[in-house]
């Protein structure tokens, strides 16, 4: 079994949460929220790609 790097499955579910928060946010109708979360899930996403990228 190979090692699980924790960091990463942590910024993982973090991205997804965030995208999570956008369908709860639609549903409190708030334009705000869902702008806030949708910019904070590809932001944490661009960084985990990045992270990533600069590992191999």
């Amino acid at each position: 079994m190979k090692n699980l790097n924790l960091p990463m499955l942590l910024l993982a579910t973090l991205v997804i949460f965030m995208f999570v928060f956008v369908g709860i946010a639609i549903a409190f109708r708030s334009i705000w929220l869902v702008l806030l979360f949708v910019i904070l899930g590809f932001a944490f996403m661009g960084f985990g790609l990045s992270r990533k990228h600069k590992r191999k």
